[in-house]
This record gives C-alpha cells, structure tokens and sequence, in this order.
C-alpha cells in the first residue's frame, strides 16, 4: 500500500500537468474501481478546471472550478503516467492502452494522464462541497506530518493516555496522518525509540511533551522528506532504509553492536534494533 512519500511524489509529477488545466476528454475504460464510477463521472468532471493538486494523508484531493472535488486514492498498484498528448484531444488511440490503463484525462495543458491499476484496488470519487465535508475518511484523519504545526506537542497530545504499543498507535490515521507502517518503523529507530514500549510513554501524566515526543516528531519529518526526496528523483531503493525488511542484518546507528529484528504488531511486520531503540 502506497505510503505518503509515494502520494506526495505523485501529487508533484501531477501538479505541472493539472493544475489550472481544464479536463478536454474524460475516457473511463471500465465502470469501476475498487468501487463503481458514479453514473455521471465523465460528465461532472469534462470542461472542469483544476484549481489545485493537493494532498491529505494518502489521498489525492483536486478541487475544481464546478465546485466538486475529485478524490483519490492509489490503492495496493495504481500509479500515473503523463505523457504530453501528440494528437488533438478525442483522438487519442485506445489500442495503444495497456489493458489496465483504467482511466484517461485529456488535460488543456497538453498532457495525457492515465491512471493504470493492475489489481483495481485504487478509488476516484466526486465530491460535492457538503459530501467532501462529511466524508468520514478526511474528517477522522490527524495532524499533517509534514505541517510546520507538526510537533513533539502534537504528538505527545495524541498519545496521552494510550495504552497501545508506539508502533501501533503511529499507524492510527487519527495519531498521524499518512504515516504508514515502513516509515513509523524508520522513524522510530531514527528516534532511537522501542516500538513496543507504550505510546503514552511520550508524554507526561498531564498530556505534555516529553524529549522523547519531540525527538519522534524530528525523526517522522526527517524520515518523510528524505524518502519524498527519493520517489521525486525516482531512486527508491530498498537498501537505503535502516530498519525496514534488514532483519539480522546489523544496526547502522553508529557505535550500536545490535542486530535488527523483526517482531509483528497488530499483524505487521515491525523492524527495530533491541539495543538501541528503548
């Protein structure tokens, strides 16, 4: 499942492509995602313009000038491709689609954006201004990780009083908005920080902060940017983590003689250094 750094760095290879543009051509290649298109999709959405391309937790929200705002959401394998268009809008060829190219918009700008999606566990939904305020996905979500409002005082005010384990109460979307299971286990070791230990840990009996929330809070916006920074430049790489899937392998924290391990909470696998990380 896409985590945030992946949204944000497809939020960014969108935005110079849809932003201020105006949608030509709407072609829907299948009647559903992971849920049913809304009857009306193509025609809401064709002739709208793009008034911005942002982002919250693991969705995608594009506001447009008919009021609606189109949400959504990547899924287990969907990803975007633009590509400049090389004929007029309504021309494109659909026998030079892939088979899971599911949805096509011909943009003003001149670019093509296709939305492919193997396993169609993505989403796309329209939403009227009451329904995007009423939505109990975007309503429920928690603070903006990568928000300069994003402290050790928000976060320790979040886990006050929780009796679940660090790790588990960061997957809460309600805790941290987008953070997900790779990156609550990075940051985590970046803090130097067992995600076994209580998440009410970090803060004081009267809801305050405690070194230890502000070093997380660091750690999660460190961890977050570095990795959108190698999505943008295309370079993921797998060994560039420092805890995530290196089970046995030793710790990098300088100076640690610990190897990593690999426990599971609440059914995900969790990488941590026992030496290092209290």
């Amino acid at each position: 499942m896409p985590e945030l750094p992946e949204v944000e760095a497809t939020r960014r290879l969108l935005d110079p492509a849809m932003r201020h543009a105006r949608f030509e051509r709407v072609l829907l290649r299948r009647a559903n995602l992971r849920r049913a298109f809304a009857a009306d999709f193509a025609d809401r959405v064709t002739g709208a313009t793009v008034l911005e391309v942002g982002r919250r937790a693991k969705h995608l929200l594009l506001p447009l000038s008919t009021g609606d705002t189109l949400l959504m959401h990547l899924g287990m394998t969907g990803d975007f491709r633009v590509e400049h268009r090389g004929r007029p809008a309504g021309e494109l060829d659909p026998a030079a689609l892939d088979p899971h190219d599911h949805v096509v918009f011909e943009m003003s700008s001149g670019c093509v954006v296709t939305f492919n999606d193997p396993r169609r566990f993505g989403a796309m939904d329209l939403l009227t201004p009451a329904e995007r305020a009423s939505h109990p996905t975007l309503t429920g979500l928690g603070p903006e990780p990568l928000a300069r409002t994003f402290t050790g005082t928000t976060l320790a005010r979040a886990c006050a009083g929780k009796r679940t384990s660090l790790k588990v109460a960061l997957l809460d979307q309600c805790v941290v908005a987008g953070l997900g299971n790779i990156y609550a286990a990075e940051a985590l070791h970046l803090a130097g920080l067992s995600p076994r230990r209580l998440a009410s840990t970090i803060a004081t009996p009267g809801g305050a902060a405690r070194p230890s929330a502000e070093r997380l809070a660091v750690a999660i916006k460190a961890v977050l940017r570095r990795a959108v920074a190698r999505q943008t430049r295309a370079r993921y790489r797998s060994d560039e983590f420092r805890v995530y899937d290196r089970e046995g392998e030793p710790c990098l924290t300088p100076g640690c003689p610990g190897r990593i391990t690999r426990v599971v909470q609440a059914g995900r696998s969790t990488f941590y250094c026992r030496a290092c990380q209290h």
